[in-house]
């Protein structure tokens, strides 16, 4: 646990990706749509714990990790864990920093974020770790952050959106659910979560009980959402060199993935705050 203190600095992010994961519209989805899977007691507990500018939204603060990469430089690691490209996740030989600390990746930020939040003696403050942790489930379930290390996630490798110039991480941070909301939701944020929960219920139906399932009792089940990513990233990559314009057959292709890996994210972060809060563990809430 005390990799992750407060106090500790770290110039580790030197060479860490600079983009949002998913963009703060994904993140923002990602927790809207975990509002609708938790118990009244969980959603209590995180409404208690969020700061007064988040107005009880648990959507509303989703972001914040990313406004803090430079007021806490040491947790820019913990938004990705990159792999040497064979579409895998060890969390043995991925799981580090770029000075090789171990466990600082975003795998071991969920794990001990979780562990805090259960622990009414840690030395953590409650509301950091729930938005952390809200976050960072959020960052695992985007594939470019389980990319290559090589390239990190994305991140050098420059493409054209349509005419728009970038990298192949904010294609999947950002661009992918821009072009969505402008073509087919009326660039309204709301109808795409509504869109999204309407195929948890039903064409994801049978797939949304084994999302939220976690057998383990001491850790969560991060380590199994960034296998899942590093796979899906392998597909990202396919067909993909410097300075490619990817359009309509990228966009159709890869939409589907990232708005699976939203409802995903939003289940499984339901999922664990509600094993979370389930427990009387005598947290004391902030004001």
């Amino acid at each position: 646990m005390g990799l992750l203190m407060l106090l500790l600095v770290v110039a580790a992010a030197a060479s860490a990706p600079a983009a949002d994961a998913w963009g703060k519209e994904g993140h923002y989805m990602t927790c809207k749509i975990a509002d609708n899977f938790l118990t009244e007691e969980a959603a209590a507990a995180v409404k208690g714990l969020l700061p007064a500018w988040a107005n009880g939204e648990l959507a509303e603060a989703c972001s914040w990790a990313d406004s803090q990469r430079f007021r806490y430089k040491w947790s820019s690691p913990l938004h990705f864990a990159d792999t040497p490209g064979d579409c895998e996740f060890s969390y043995a030989r991925d799981c580090h920093d770029t000075k090789g600390e171990k466990d600082r990746c975003v795998v071991g930020a969920i794990n001990n974020y979780t562990a805090a939040l259960k622990d009414s003696s840690s030395p953590y403050d409650p509301t950091e770790s729930l938005m952390f942790l809200a976050h960072f489930v959020g960052d695992v379930h985007q594939p470019l952050h389980c990319g290559h290390a090589d390239d990190l996630g994305g991140n050098t490798i420059i493409v054209h959106w349509y005419t728009r110039k970038g990298n192949l991480h904010h294609v999947w941070d950002v661009s992918v659910i821009e072009t969505a909301m402008k073509d087919f939701y009326d660039n309204d944020q709301a109808t795409m979560i509504e869109a999204i929960q309407r195929n948890i219920t039903d064409v994801w139906s049978n797939e949304e009980k084994q999302w939220e399932a976690c057998r383990l009792r001491t850790k969560t089940c991060a380590e199994t959402y960034a296998k899942e990513s590093a796979l899906l990233a392998c597909d990202a990559y396919e067909g993909v060199e410097q300075d490619i314009t990817l359009g309509d057959d990228y966009f159709f292709k890869a939409l589907p993935v990232v708005e699976k890996r939203i409802a995903q994210g939003g289940v499984r972060l339901a999922a664990i705050l509600n094993r979370i809060f389930g427990e009387k563990n005598g947290r004391v809430q902030s004001s």
